[in-house]
């Protein structure tokens, strides 16, 4: 036989049996993802607290300057004497002067507060009030996957896609970090 048919045969041979071998080896291993059948997102209520401010225009009350309303009962009372006594006939009719001074003291007394009431201004005031914004983020993913005839749940720090990598049979459920061989098996 010649030599180059020879080393042609023993060659052939040689890398039919290497990928022959390499074959078995992983119908034997198994398969190297699991299927996803289903990645439910599992979120939580994120609630942030903040200001809201605005400017109010307000009003206010002056405050007040005679308390007990002094000058209204004075000024009222004053009146009412002077009108008492020209109803009375003026002279002598005490009791007409008294109850003239008395109705105006207290007409002018309740006067006064009416104005007091109305004596008011208006002011510009930052008025703030708490507000929460709720927002929604996802923390993990509830997944459901399938290896041959098993299935199986699992819930992953990232959605897998439509496989998840196997690592000696078992799943990887967790993102290797950056320039790590390294994950979490299950």
């Amino acid at each position: 036989m010649n030599k180059s048919v020879l080393v042609g045969v023993v060659f052939g041979a040689g890398i039919a049996t290497a990928f022959g071998g390499f074959a078995g080896y992983r119908m034997l291993s198994g398969s190297e993802y699991a299927q996803v059948l289903s990645a439910t997102p599992v979120t939580e209520s994120v609630r942030t607290p903040r200001q809201e401010c605005s400017d109010q225009l307000v009003t206010r009350q002056e405050p007040v300057k005679d308390k007990h309303k002094i000058a209204g009962s004075v000024i009222g009372a004053v009146a009412g004497g002077l009108l008492g006594n020209a109803i009375g006939g003026g002279g002598k009719n005490t009791a007409a002067k008294i109850a003239g001074a008395a109705a105006g003291g207290y007409a002018g007394n309740k006067t006064q507060e009416e104005m007091q009431k109305n004596d008011t201004y208006q002011t510009t005031e930052r008025v703030c009030k708490t507000v929460v914004d709720v927002s929604e983020r996802t923390v993990a993913y509830d997944v459901k996957y399938q290896i041959g005839d098993t299935t199986g749940e699992v819930r992953m720090d990232h959605d897998p896609g439509d496989t998840i990598k196997l690592t000696d049979g078992k799943v990887v459920i967790a993102r290797a970090p950056a320039g790590s061989d390294a994950s979490d098996t299950q």
